[in-house]
């Protein structure tokens, strides 16, 4: 038994053992604690041995009958397997630290056909950042992947101003799980304001897991500006490209569920139909965020519920529109802005992936709201 010293414990020194016992305070004790410098220290002495190995099996096999070295050359040069080991310690070597686990969440993703009727339900993970907005109150921002995808409609599909298709590269970032919702835009509006003071609860349809709505353009930003300058990290509206193909999650159909929508997907006016799909229940009102299936990216409440602003202004169609992720800006700060997904009290086509909308920077009503993105290099 190894005698150990623990941090607390008052353990009987030499003098007070039997002399029997002194050789092996010596060579058995130890102090049991954390050294940082351990996993270098290992990986040094595991470089030495591996170069040992590599000696050893380079030196002649004496079954071979090759003339062994003399004394004499041994002292002239130095042992070939102490020249490698004492090489393989001097060596600096960093041990990279091990890379934190990256969190994530559940998601049920759910499929239909044409008609409504599901086809497809299927158990996913999404990874994600969690954010403080102080109050108790968090905000998840979602991973989304890079890529590639064809924005806009096709010629028998949507409005000319969905027009024309275009493919348009997307670097990674990050999402908000859901639309900003009341508890979240009340604890920004407690931050120091940076260009102009919203009001701290602006909704019609009160409830604080809700979706904020009766935010305009303008306002949607200082809730951006202020989490910035309060986490260090820039958040901002997402682009119109960013919007379409995180709502798409690498769906080409109308919705990222499928080619119609139906009410226990999402909120809309279900008295209206899409397609071949069925009429449901018209809630008229908003619902509390994540009350219905994700897309494929873990991303709730794409289709319905609120509109959402994006940074671009207003664009008749898709002719000279960027080929990447940027916003696509004009010279005019009055131009027309632009929303997406559609809300409760629209018809199931305003909710398409490709739909689009202008609306006044100054509007507020009760079926606009937002979500934010951030940059994906935020560490853990």
């Amino acid at each position: 038994m190894i005698p150990v010293l623990l941090e607390g414990v008052s353990m009987p020194n030499r003098a007070q053992l039997p002399k029997s016992l002194h050789p092996l305070v010596r060579r058995n004790g130890t102090q049991v604690g954390y050294d940082p410098r351990f996993h270098t220290d290992m990986d040094r002495l595991i470089k030495g041995l591996k170069a040992l190995m590599r000696v050893a099996e380079s030196a002649p096999d004496p079954a071979s009958g090759e003339k062994p070295v003399s004394k004499r050359e041994t002292q002239a040069e130095p042992k070939p397997v102490a020249q490698a080991v004492k090489a393989a310690l001097a060596e600096d070597i960093s041990v990279a630290p091990a890379k934190p686990s990256v969190p994530t969440f559940p998601f049920e993703v759910v499929k239909i056909d044409a008609k409504g009727k599901i086809t497809q339900r299927e158990q996913r993970r999404a990874e994600y950042r969690r954010e403080d907005l102080g109050q108790g109150v968090t905000l998840d921002m979602v991973a989304i992947p890079g890529g590639s995808f064809q924005m806009g409609s096709a010629t028998d599909q949507g409005d000319d101003e969905e027009r024309p298709r275009h493919k348009v590269m997307v670097k990674p970032f990050l999402m908000g799980k859901y639309p900003i919702t009341q508890a979240q835009w009340k604890a920004v509006a407690a931050l120091p304001e940076v260009e102009q003071s919203p009001e701290a609860e602006p909704s019609d349809f009160n409830g604080q897991n809700r979706p904020v709505e009766q935010v305009d353009w303008d306002a949607a930003v200082e809730f951006c500006q202020r989490l910035s300058r309060k986490t260090g990290r820039d958040y901002r509206l997402p682009s119109e490209a960013e919007w379409e193909y995180a709502c798409r999650a690498g769906a080409g159909s109308a919705f990222h569920c499928g080619e119609t929508l139906t009410a226990d997907l999402a909120n809309y006016d279900a008295d209206y139909t899409f397609s071949s799909g069925p009429k449901g229940k018209y809630r008229g009102e908003t619902t509390e965020v994540g009350s219905f299936p994700a897309n494929d990216f873990g991303l709730y409440d794409m289709h319905g519920n609120v509109w959402e602003w994006c940074q671009d202004h207003w664009h008749e169609n898709y002719k000279g529109a960027p080929t990447n992720d940027s916003a696509w800006l004009s010279d005019n700060e009055n131009a027309m802005r632009l929303l997406r997904g559609g809300s409760w009290a629209d018809l199931p086509v305003f909710c398409r992936s490709a739909d689009r909308v202008r609306s006044a920077r100054d509007d507020r009503l009760n079926g606009i709201g937002f979500r934010a993105v951030c940059a994906a290099s935020w560490t853990l």
